[in-house]
């Protein structure tokens, strides 16, 4: 149970001047009837309106978005848009935060949620969760270098690549499937082979997938299934 007040502040809906007015105006209701104390406690199984919008009052919030090119993955950042930033407003919740991170200049599937101990799971590095990336290269990439990259390189700053997984479209595209993530990992991996990673999209991270129907900055909240793979242990 939690106080209506503390979902609506956490939520960013009303300011808490805001919401002791709609109390006054009795534009709250909790199962139909009108909530007449800021206090009151609920449970996520109650139905809460304010006007004519239903409130969630789920603890926790899972999102999917279809990160686009040029925002960074991060809650905040005094010169760029953040992921939260682009997210409708019936999603935000003060403690959200991005599950891992894509590059600025990489687009696709990015987890958004206040789950931290879900979150953690997924990024811990024992759990070797699979993030599968769509690429397009500069240049045609050497079928005698593919085995090189799949069993892991050394990168010239020292960074010892875990196994990856390639699969060629064509000479310059395809998918590349690993388990970290460092800093530009996989840019960085082609380039040990004098090649560029010209576009770069996550479509899958475990067993997630990036739906199809998400315009790049589009998001939505994630299916029962979905949730299920985001919070097994």
């Amino acid at each position: 149970m939690e106080r209506l007040d503390k979902i609506f502040s956490n939520q960013e809906i009303l300011s808490r001047s805001d919401f002791k007015r709609a109390i006054r105006n009795k534009e709250i209701t909790i199962n139909g009837e009108i909530a007449i104390k800021a206090d009151i406690k609920v449970e996520e199984t109650d139905v809460v309106f304010y006007k004519d919008r239903q409130i969630s009052l789920e603890k926790y919030i899972y999102i999917m978005l279809n990160k686009p090119l040029g925002v960074v993955s991060s809650t905040s950042d005094s010169l760029d848009k953040t992921v939260i930033d682009i997210l409708p407003k019936e999603y935000i919740r003060k403690d959200l935060f991005p599950c891992g991170r894509l590059d600025k200049d990489t687009s696709g599937l990015l987890i958004i949620t206040n789950d931290g101990q879900s979150s953690h799971r997924r990024l811990s590095p024992k759990n070797h969760v699979e993030k599968k990336y769509y690429f397009e290269l500069e240049l045609p990439f050497k079928s005698s270098s593919i085995k090189k990259m799949e069993d892991g390189i050394i990168l010239k700053d020292g960074l010892e690549t875990k196994p990856a997984k390639l699969e060629f479209l064509d000479k310059t595209k395809g998918y590349i499937t690993i388990t970290e993530g460092k800093y530009h990992e996989i840019r960085r991996m082609f380039a040990y082979f004098s090649n560029k990673v010209t576009k770069l999209v996550r479509v899958s991270f475990g067993d997630i997938t990036l739906d199809q129907n998400l315009k790049e900055g589009e998001s939505r909240l994630l299916r029962k299934e979905e949730i299920e793979a985001f919070t097994k242990k």
